[in-house]
């Protein structure tokens, strides 16, 4: 039995840069971080003594005989990509709620295939975790999806991503002392909107946009490194949030599906309460919203928003890692 542990993340700055239909041509970049939240995956294999040959426990309980049967798209091609011709159980658990802007659609998939390439004995690298994981859902289940979370997920902490032509990637550590981090981290505040979204269906209306959208992208992809000089400089870290806020207005206006009225008075709330910036998290349309707040603000913050969930949450650095492996039943 083997057991997968793949953190969700944070993306600050970047986002819509790393879909392939537009680093391919302009090149893109992303500052995105893990949190201390995470997807569990288990996997063991399923002796030949039940009707059915595969079992998958996620919201819904599947036992399947084919892997053409199963109604996970992640799972069914994952199975499918590797080749996998014995009966497995695969057993999900998620620390926070899917499709709510924290990356777990990619969480999942890289914990998957985490815990199969365990479960033959085969250790793998972060960077091969990543690049699979992106063919598969770009390219196997044919979602509307970018390339970053798959990468954040599998490496784990603050980092710059860097995407080239064809899957030419580059993730950099983003090196600033412990202390500096630790302010950074609690100015932070992440609250639950209470409505979750199909990423891919909004990621769609986004990437038609890319042609007519190059000025706010170029824009978007220069914020990346601004963001990390605030980090590693003397700046306030507010400066970062007021950073965001701008970020956050490009967002908006790559799509009319990545927020609407709630969300807008949401963040309104929370900026007329103390914060200096924030963003919805993800493709948008729901989910996860953050905000970079001043932590004397903070508790004004928290009861203008006090019909939403607040979420505390540490910066993680690990990314997927296999956390119990036994061979017995293998």
């Amino acid at each position: 039995m083997v057991i997968s542990r793949t953190p969700l993340r944070i993306s600050f700055f970047g986002g819509g840069t790393d879909y392939p239909t537009w680093y391919k041509e302009n090149g893109g970049a992303v500052l995105s971080t893990t949190i201390d939240k995470y997807s569990y995956i288990s996997c063991r294999s399923l002796p030949p003594f039940f009707e059915y040959k595969h079992s998958i426990v996620y919201s819904r309980h599947e036992n399947v005989k084919e892997i053409s049967e199963i109604d996970h798209p992640s799972v069914r091609e994952v199975f499918r990509f590797l080749n996998i011709e014995k009966g497995l159980v695969v057993h999900y658990d998620g620390d926070l709620p899917a499709r709510s802007g924290l990356g777990s659609s990619s969480s999942f998939t890289v914990g998957l295939l985490h815990s199969l390439y365990a479960l033959n004995g085969k250790m793998v690298t972060k960077k091969k975790l990543a690049l699979e994981a992106i063919e598969i859902e770009q390219e196997m289940i044919k979602e509307n999806v970018g390339s970053q979370d798959q990468v954040i997920v599998s490496f784990g902490g603050l980092n710059k991503i860097e995407f080239n032509g064809n899957h030419e990637i580059e993730v950099r550590p983003v090196i600033i002392p412990k202390e500096r981090l630790n302010d950074f981290k609690s100015h932070l505040m992440l609250f639950f909107t209470g409505f979750t979204r199909i990423a891919s269906e909004v990621a769609k209306d986004k990437i038609t946009q890319i042609p007519k959208k190059n000025k706010e992208l170029k824009i978007m992809h220069g914020m990346v490194d601004e963001a990390i000089s605030i980090l590693s400089s003397q700046c306030l870290i507010s400066d970062f949030g007021k950073l965001l806020h701008e970020n956050w207005l490009l967002k908006k206006s790559l799509s009319s599906r990545v927020s609407n009225g709630d969300i807008d008075a949401i963040y309104q709330k929370a900026i007329t309460a103390g914060a200096t910036g924030g963003k919805l998290l993800g493709a948008g349309g729901g989910g996860f919203i953050l905000f970079l707040v001043k932590p004397e603000n903070q508790a004004q913050v928290k009861q203008a928003l006090n019909k939403l969930l607040y979420v505390p949450f540490n910066f993680d650095t690990t990314g997927s890692q296999i956390i119990y492996y036994s061979q017995s039943g293998v």
